[in-house]
């Protein structure tokens, strides 16, 4: 066959068999064309290339351009097959006087065709096709070919409807098409668009797997497009405000890509603009306060001024949608301005580094105020039918944040929806399937769940406890969630999450969150053991939390690293059993020594004696795991050490287990060891107080102390309680 009859071989792509022709028609009458089967039947039979290219052509003629319906498609494949397009796909010598890729360019038209069969574009033969097509995108040739030109299409018709397969994304990254599709992007030769619209498809639908295969090429792609954005002048800067969030990494952002981003978000937004040019922006930017904080804003004048304009733009916005009733609210857009906000709460919040001066940090807080009134509105309207949406999720984790720094301001308004946000958390608590489902929408609306940052917790009550642990000092909002039932749920909810971190599961894995929200939940308690102590004897989950207390803490102490989740747990454990102190399971049960072990060991472990240099004497000084989170520990140890004193009067076993322990003897000997002068004041009290309830409690305490020199040290550091309870007999 000579090099014109295979360019007119060729011209079968043109008439019918080109992936831009393959489109199915309007179906025709049912009878088939009988020249066309005919010819497809000399396709079937023929037995070399010549005869193939020959039947190709007649069927070419037989069928005009546009005019091939599904069924006519799958015929011309049950005659062609996969067999002669892969022969010309690997082919690497073409007929003298034609172009080198004239057959791979009509082996992708024909592939190109099958691909329009959804079931075709799955065939392992079209699969294993992926690497070869993606060099394709790559390789060097004339630019103005028209040939080369259709291949590339063609080839880029392929790709795109294996990308459009349930499985296909996964394909084509495993088959090197991310890489390629970069290059091609970058080399902005012919279809370079095509390339940009692939690779947005991909990154959306398996964007970690896209990144963990090219990162390097994606980093790429982002600079140019940063560097594209920066610069821009016309409409093109906010179709990139809509690309740029789908290629914002998993990992760091390059710190020349967040210079470029922050500059071309302050030329946009520092201009008036319409919603559908302000709001990609927006979107924009909550990405990159949910990637990198505050950190990709530069410091300075510029900006103070610039977070101030972002923060004040997402109020301005959340006010808009959420006061005026009757109007569709664009969810996407305001949970974008939910994370401006939440940065402009913690800058706002922030004591050293902030980017904010006070005067812009009290204009702020102002401005979020009216916009968290707005949220408050919006949430009293939410009816129990509603309550699934993702954005009622993401109104309430706004809320949230606030109610974590400030519950001051909107008091009656917080009270009013109070009982909402019980029964809110304790809905999706209950489904608690539903809840992390929730959160990964909430997440899609405006926030890739991907990118670093913040993890968006997959329930409703961990956002709303640091809200609740300060409402829960104050008597009406206290009395309001003891009403809703929140204390019960709280326990509930406590104990649920304890069970995380319990022995068989790999605490390693567990978000930090986990933790932290168990640490709050005690700090919940600590205020109503404090304030509503009748709640803590009648209700009888606060039972059943105490049991986990007491079996829980002799290992938790053990454990390196969670010293401050102990505090928490023996601090508690020490204030409830004073209230329960009459409980069965107090009276010197095996789990309730195994507690007070654990609570002796956490308060007596926390100083040591430390020598000094040029000083015979050594100083009282912190035990080296206390040290790092002593200003977070002391006010649970001192709260713990009360506790302690008081539960020894109350429990007749407690003081002989102490004695047995030796901590009377070890810390009468440590105050021996040390200069009185290391002490500080509130520090001998709490000394003194356990050490005299115990004298009090039990003779052989007292002897005990005595023989350690306890008269003498009580007289050294002035501890006359003390030295008068040992000088009785």
């Amino acid at each position: 066959m000579s090099c014109c009859d295979l360019a007119a071989a060729g011209q079968l792509g043109k008439a019918g068999i080109m992936a831009s022709d393959c489109e199915p028609a309007l179906n025709q009458a049912e009878g088939r064309n009988p020249t066309l089967e005919r010819y497809l039947g000399a396709l079937r039979e023929a037995k070399n290339d010549s005869e193939q290219f020959a039947a190709l052509l007649l069927v070419t003629k037989a069928v005009k351009a546009g005019d091939i319906d599904a069924k006519t498609r799958r015929r011309i494949f049950d005659a062609v097959g996969f067999t002669f397009p892969n022969r010309l796909l690997t082919s690497k010598e073409a007929p003298d006087g034609c172009p080198d890729h004239v057959l791979r360019a009509l082996g992708v038209a024909l592939l190109a065709c099958f691909c329009s069969d959804p079931e075709l574009a799955t065939h392992p033969q079209v699969l294993n096709k992926i690497p070869i097509l993606s060099t394709f995108l790559t390789a060097r040739g004339d630019p103005d070919d028209a040939a080369r030109r259709s291949m590339i299409d063609d080839t880029y018709q392929c790709l795109t409807a294996v990308a459009g397969t349930p499985r296909g994304p996964r394909h084509l990254i495993a088959g090197g098409t991310v890489s390629a599709l970069c290059q091609a992007y970058l080399g902005h030769g012919y279809g370079f668009d095509q390339a940009l619209a692939l690779l947005v498809g991909l990154l959306a639908a398996a964007e970690t797997q896209c990144w963990k295969e090219a990162e390097p090429d994606l980093l790429a792609v982002l600079r140019g497009l940063s560097e594209d954005f920066q610069k821009a002048e016309d409409a093109s800067k906010f179709e990139l405000c809509q690309l740029l969030p789908l290629f914002l990494p998993p990992t760091t952002v390059p710190p020349e890509c967040l210079r470029d981003l922050q500059a071309g978000l302050a030329r946009i937004l520092g201009s008036k603009l319409s919603s559908w040019q302000r709001n990609p922006a927006l979107k924009l930017a909550a990405r990159l306060a949910h990637a990198c904080g505050s950190d990709w804003i530069p410091a300075g004048n510029s900006g103070s001024k610039f977070l101030a304009l972002l923060v004040n733009l997402a109020c301005v916005e959340v006010r808009l949608a959420l006061e005026e009733t009757g109007t569709e609210v664009k969810e996407d857009v305001v949970t974008a301005c939910y994370a401006l906000m939440e940065l402009g709460i913690q800058e706002c919040t922030r004591c050293e580094q902030s980017l904010l001066k006070e005067p812009q940090k009290v204009q702020l807080v102002s401005i979020m105020k009216e916009a968290i009134g707005a949220v408050i509105h919006y949430l009293l309207q939410v009816g129990p039918e509603k309550q699934k949406e993702p954005f009622v999720f993401a109104s309430v984790r706004i809320l949230g944040a606030w109610l974590a720094e400030e519950t001051s301001s909107l008091r009656k308004e917080v009270c009013q929806l109070l009982p909402f946000l019980v029964r809110y958390a304790k809905t999706l608590y209950e489904e608690a399937e539903e809840a992390n489902d929730l959160s990964q929408q909430v997440a899609n609306l405006a926030i890739s769940p991907t990118t670093p940052g913040p993890a968006w917790p997959g329930d409703a009550l961990r956002l709303l406890l640091p809200g609740w642990c300060h409402l829960t000092v104050e008597d009406g909002p206290r009395e309001i969630l003891i009403k809703e039932g929140a204390p019960s749920l709280l326990c509930k909810y406590f104990l649920q999450q304890w069970e995380l971190t319990s022995p068989g599961h790999d605490t390693s894995v567990l978000p930090d969150s986990v933790e932290i929200g168990l640490q709050t939940c005690c700090h919940i308690f600590l205020n109503l053991v404090v304030t509503a102590p009748g709640l803590i004897k009648r209700d009888a989950c606060f039972t059943s939390l105490m049991n986990t207390l007491m079996t829980s803490l002799p290992a938790l102490v053990q454990q390196q690293g969670r010293l401050l989740l102990a505090a928490n747990v023996a601090t508690l454990g020490l204030l409830m059993a004073r209230l329960l102190s009459t409980s069965p399971a107090l009276q010197g049960t095996p789990a309730s020594r195994g507690f007070f072990a654990a609570a002796i060991l956490f308060l007596s472990q926390s100083h040591v004696a430390r020598a000094t240099p040029g000083s015979e004497q050594a100083v009282l000084a912190l035990s080296p795991d206390y040290e790092g989170i002593w200003a977070d520990l002391q006010e649970l140890w001192f709260l713990g050490m009360q506790a302690f004193t008081g539960c020894v009067p109350l429990l007749p076993w407690l003081a002989p287990a102490a004695l047995r322990s030796r901590w009377p003897q070890e810390l009468l000997q440590l105050l021996g060891s040390v200069s009185p002068n290391s002490v500080k004041p509130e520090m001998v009290a709490a000394y003194q107080g356990v050490l005299v309830e115990l004298a009090r409690a039990n003779r052989l305490c007292r002897e005990a102390m005595r023989l350690q020199a306890g008269e003498e040290t009580a007289s050294h550091y002035r501890m006359a309680a003390l030295e008068q309870c040992l000088s009785e007999p």
